[in-house]
């Protein structure tokens, strides 16, 4: 008895189907989406990163512009060095997510652009960023 109200409940969400908003995303009106990474442990990074590919699965990347702006403690999650965050920063790279570098930070924490992976666009603040964008119409999500 008990699984078959599982499978029930698990029924009634396959059929609940997520409402667009006016107009639903397409290529030509695509949802823009913006994460910050300022937190420095591993957990929060991959959250943000989890959370970013989770969209893109959700709407199909043709149907998003992403960009993950990154600056204070979260700017190891776009060091080469880090094996482990910059396997899953390329891989959102494919899509077209725009990882954006704060040139405060790094100069605040010696960073230099050569420590950086490939493709990151830097800004001279990442929070200047966030703010300039959301008057864009780039909604800030918070995992």
């Amino acid at each position: 008895m008990k699984y078959i109200i599982i499978s029930l409940v698990s029924l009634l969400f396959l059929k609940a189907e997520l409402e667009y908003a006016d107009p639903a995303p397409s290529m030509v009106n695509p949802r823009k989406v913006m994460f910050a990474i300022t937190d420095g442990r591993d957990r929060a990074i991959h959250h943000v990163l989890s959370s970013a590919n989770n969209i893109l699965k959700a709407y199909g990347p043709e149907n998003v512009n992403m960009k993950i702006v990154v600056y204070y403690d979260g700017m190891k999650a776009l060091l080469k060095k880090n094996k482990e965050f910059t396997v899953r920063v390329d891989a959102l790279m494919q899509y077209d997510v725009e990882f954006v570098g704060c040139r405060n930070t790094m100069r605040t924490k010696h960073i230099k652009e050569s420590d950086l992976m490939d493709d990151v666009r830097i800004v001279q603040a990442g929070i200047m960023e966030m703010i300039e964008r959301s008057y864009d119409g780039w909604v800030n999500i918070k995992p």
